[in-house]
């Protein structure tokens, strides 16, 4: 297997639930394949929050790329970004880098494609649900994206940075949230909900009765053991 790149810590919850899933995911698949070489760099999500907070989307490209670059010292072959709100400035990113990285947006795209969706739903940071590249990718493939009312995107925002990237799973915040979800499904026809932020299925993985979610961490995971037992 070829040594993967994990760009981590954005946040770092998400980070250890990448760890453990690709683990499972290639002694599931290959049970022969052994352990996968994994080179974690674990940034600092704060400093990444405050970038984009003040609209800094240049230093963001520069603060993963030189992430990427110290993976590449390490020994990655081809690397990842465990999160979905630093997809922002994958492209800048992806282009500076000397090895592939795997989208965790593409791959979402192409799963919610095989499932034949029309119409779909986007959670995550508010950063996320206000920009364009996962509708971008999505109507490319003939899917339209809808995101939440702006009071309810304010309210999962918050919980995302005040509870998710601490690890607080609070019942009342994944109950609250849910709520949106059926609501988007009764008014808006969406089929499923992209769980576009990696802290979200932590929250509600299992939770969604009635209604489908697309997790982006198992996708984005699926994709990158494709990669390692290539």
């Amino acid at each position: 297997m070829r040594t993967l790149g994990i760009i981590g810590g954005l946040g770092p919850e998400s980070t250890i639930d990448y760890y453990r899933s690709i683990i499972a995911g290639v002694r599931e698949r290959d049970p022969k394949a052994g352990y996968p070489h994994i080179i974690i760099n674990s940034l600092d999500v704060d400093k990444g929050l405050a970038m984009l907070d003040a609209g800094q989307l240049g230093q963001l490209a520069d603060y993963i790329s030189s992430g990427v670059e110290a993976l590449v010292r390490a020994g990655a072959e081809f690397g990842c970004i465990a999160a979905n709100t630093p997809h922002l400035v994958f492209d800048q990113v992806q282009r500076r880098s000397p090895i592939s990285l795997v989208s965790i947006v593409q791959a979402t795209a192409t799963k919610a494609q095989s499932r034949r969706f029309k119409k779909v739903g986007l959670f995550g940071t508010g950063f996320t649900m206000r920009a364009s590249f996962y509708p971008d990718e999505f109507r490319r493939i003939g899917i339209a994206l809808v995101t939440p009312t702006e009071a309810e995107q304010q309210y999962i925002h918050q919980k995302y940075i005040g509870e998710l990237l601490k690890n607080q799973l609070v019942p009342e915040t994944r109950a609250e949230i849910l709520r949106f979800a059926h609501r988007m499904q009764a008014d808006d026809g969406v089929e499923a909900i992209v769980l576009a932020g990696t802290e979200l299925p932590l929250l509600l993985r299992g939770s969604g009765a009635g209604i489908e979610f697309l997790d982006t961490t198992v996708i984005h995971v699926g994709a990158i053991v494709d990669e390692l037992l290539r």
